[in-house]
């Protein structure tokens, strides 16, 4: 049974979502309204799938599937995340050409966009309580290494790998 939630879900997941970041918010909740995970185990899988070559979602399914019910969890969530965007690839790829330059689909996107920003700042603030927020606290180490992240991503360009790279370590050292 727990297999069949998992498809569910994923495919809910798959369904509902854009793809990259914005999944984050409906994998968030999927695992914690089944119980299958805390806050702080999704937000560990999240820095995984970040850090794996791949997409974040097909990540995500990976790990939260292995982690719910071992291999086989895994293959079913990896099915039902891609399910949905294969079917609606291969309808849209079919209609997309007549309606693409349509009034109707600009104002579908103008409407979806702040949508994901919503969910994705509703996430980050979910996030960051887990991470930064311990036992009541505020634990200034880790908040400290997430500013030094965001100026060494925005004023000199740092990639993201060098980024989780420098975190890491800088977790290992400072964070207990």
């Amino acid at each position: 049974m727990i297999l069949v939630e998992i498809f569910i879900s994923f495919m809910k997941i798959g369904f509902t979502s854009f793809g990259g970041t914005s999944m984050i918010p409906l994998i968030n909740s999927e695992m914690l309204s089944h119980g299958w995970m805390t806050t702080s185990e999704v937000s560990d899988i999240v820095a995984i799938a970040e850090m794996t070559p791949g997409p974040l979602g097909l990540n995500c399914a990976t790990f939260a599937g292995i982690n719910t019910a071992g291999i086989l969890g895994a293959i079913v969530a990896n099915l039902g995340v891609l399910s949905p965007t294969f079917t609606l690839c291969l309808v849209v790829a079919i209609f997309f050409e007549k309606f693409k330059e349509g009034k109707i689909m600009g104002e579908i996107m103008t409407g979806v966009r702040p949508v994901c920003i919503g969910l994705i700042f509703g996430v980050m603030v979910s996030l960051a309580q887990s991470n930064y927020v311990i036992e009541g606290a505020l634990h200034f180490v880790p908040l400290a290494i997430g500013v030094l992240d965001l100026v060494l991503m925005r004023k000199w360009k740092w990639g993201i790998p060098r980024v989780l790279a420098l975190s890491a370590v800088l977790g290992i050292c400072f964070v207990r």
